[in-house]
């Protein structure tokens, strides 16, 4: 990036991040959230050098516009409609017998040997060790977003390897 480019970028995030932020976490009340929408917007502006030379009024409009659609885009979203996020992991309903129990960890485990050696370690992090997104990102090394993605993904494949054994949902 040239440096003219990458001081027009310092500035824009300089006079207005914070109100994109505000703005988003107005839309949204999830502050999280809103840290992913300001740096998803600013990236986009990055890539579109011709926000850079606009007058600020303008860019600071197109901010706002690309905050609003990527906020819109979030709530239309399959994951916006289908999953939740909670504070506290769900109980484990009491196996009829041991017998029960070993059967399903042994249909589990085989199910967990079917996916991918990314999407098997995050998923062992969260269920079994019992880690939020944040220590599993530290521990494995990579970004809390990738994280996310992959339990996502390898929850999915994993159902899909269960249903393939026979186990349906309660």
């Amino acid at each position: 990036m040239p440096e003219e480019d990458a001081r027009l970028l310092r500035e824009l995030h300089d006079q207005h991040a914070q109100a994109v932020w505000r703005y988003v976490v107005h839309l949204t009340g999830d502050r999280a959230m809103a840290d992913d929408i300001v740096q998803e917007t600013l990236l986009r502006a990055w890539r579109k050098p011709t926000v850079l030379d606009q007058s600020q009024q303008s860019a600071r409009t197109w901010l706002f516009t690309v905050a609003r659609n990527l906020v819109i885009d979030g709530r239309r979203s399959a994951q916006h409609r289908h999953e939740f996020g909670t504070d506290e992991v769900p109980e484990r309903p009491a196996p009829d017998s041991e017998a029960d129990a070993v059967l399903d960890a042994w249909l589990v485990s085989d199910a967990l040997a079917e996916l991918s050696v990314e999407h098997r370690a995050v998923i062992v992090h969260a269920y079994y060790g019992g880690r939020s997104v944040a220590e599993i990102a530290r521990e494995l090394d990579i970004p809390e977003g990738t994280v996310k993605s992959r339990l996502h993904y390898g929850l999915r494949a994993l159902r899909l390897a269960l249903q393939e054994r026979g186990v349906t949902e309660r």
